[in-house]
């Protein structure tokens, strides 16, 4: 397991993306909209893990609700791991929470998994697998 990427949530990547680009010293991948999260992501490839900033499209996308609850700031922490199913199988027997119980899609053509807060101290945690793998 890996630390895969830090999701921040923001109100608009247009006035964030430049901010983060002058502190880390480079430029945000490009655009990517991910309808069934209802989520638009830029990423910024970091030497020791990645930061995801995510803007919601819809005021009903986790996102906003986010936002809206707690404003803006870090969303989630994501793990890199090579069998998702696996450990949310493992993780269910073991009586964490799972928000997710099978993968879904998420950025970056990933299966992503989040296990619920209540059970992992208030930290929203992200599972991702590539999909090729």
């Amino acid at each position: 397991m890996k630390l895969a990427h830090l999701g921040i949530a923001v109100r608009s990547l247009e006035q964030s993306v430049p901010v983060f680009e002058k502190i880390f010293g480079t430029e945000a991948g490009e655009l990517e909209h991910v309808a069934e999260q209802k989520v638009n992501v830029r990423k910024f490839h970091l030497e020791n893990c990645d930061i995801e900033l995510l803007e919601g499209t819809d005021p009903e996308s986790p996102i906003s609700k986010h936002i809206e609850k707690r404003g803006e700031g870090i969303h989630h922490v994501s793990f890199g791991i090579h069998d998702i199913q696996g450990m949310l199988d493992y993780l269910k027997a073991e009586g964490v929470g799972l928000i997710n119980e099978t993968p879904r899609t998420g950025a970056d053509d990933m299966w992503i998994a989040f296990l619920h807060p209540k059970s992992t101290n208030s930290v929203l945690m992200e599972l991702t697998e590539p999909k090729s793998e």
